[in-house]
């Protein structure tokens, strides 16, 4: 028996707006009149109105009736391998600190297998910043170290590793277990500071010691040479 046409437009409402429903009963019953207007129903249930009906009724169904719900899977905690109580920054490697003397920075790198000091013809002297620059190649894991002396005193220690022996990550990995998390984090390089120390671990692998408090000063001397220069440099043109 034919639903009336409020009864089917309504059954229809709940999935498609009201025009939609119209047409559908429209289709399902061969009606063309007013909607407001009494009608005569002519039932048409041939097999192609029943194929419109699903086909309309699939197509808005997949229109209308779709929720889109987002949500974020989280990612499994990982526990983290940063100690409770990390060590302080280091000053440090294989008994070589910064603030060593050039003569006991001599004597550490020929005491050290790791590194293939030849002596005297590894320093050179950079008289532009009056500073002493000690360059030594290395065995096994450390490929090139590099140290900056300035006042007799070494305040950068730069040591390239062999990535064929150690890789990136087992270093940063260790860095972490002892000293906690770096400060910063980037794509070439992670930095762990104290007052007066600054360490970094750059790509390739490149571990570097900085002593941040002799470093400050220099860089404020240069600063200040560099603004006498421009002065010289305004003064002499003013003479023309």
């Amino acid at each position: 028996m034919m639903k009336s046409k409020e009864t089917l437009i309504k059954s229809a409402q709940k999935i498609l707006p009201r025009s939609y429903a119209i047409r559908f009963y429209r289709i399902a019953t061969g009606f063309h009149g007013d909607e407001n207007q009494n009608f005569n129903k002519t039932p048409c249930c041939s097999a192609i109105s029943v194929v419109f009906i699903l086909f309309f009724f699939l197509l808005f169904t997949s229109a209308f009736g779709q929720e889109t719900f987002e949500f974020t899977i989280p990612e499994p905690e990982r526990p983290s391998l940063a100690p409770e109580n990390p060590e302080e920054v280091p000053r440090q490697f294989r008994g070589i600190a910064l603030g060593m003397a050039l003569d006991d920075l001599k004597t550490a790198l020929i005491a050290d297998s790791l590194f293939s000091f030849r002596g005297d013809r590894d320093v050179s002297f950079l008289p532009v910043r009056e500073e002493t620059m000690v360059e030594t190649s290395g065995l096994s894991f450390v490929r090139r170290a590099f140290f900056q002396l300035t006042q007799g005193a070494v305040y950068i220690m730069s040591f390239s590793l062999n990535t064929r022996q150690i890789d990136h990550y087992s270093v940063f990995t260790s860095f972490v277990k002892k000293y906690g998390e770096p400060i910063a984090l980037s794509p070439t390089e992670a930095v762990w500071e104290s007052d007066e120390t600054r360490v970094s671990i750059e790509r390739p692998l490149t571990v570097k010691y900085i002593d941040k408090t002799v470093f400050d000063r220099l860089l404020e001397e240069s600063k200040t040479r560099d603004s006498l220069e421009i002065l010289r440099r305004e003064s002499f043109l003013a003479d023309f």
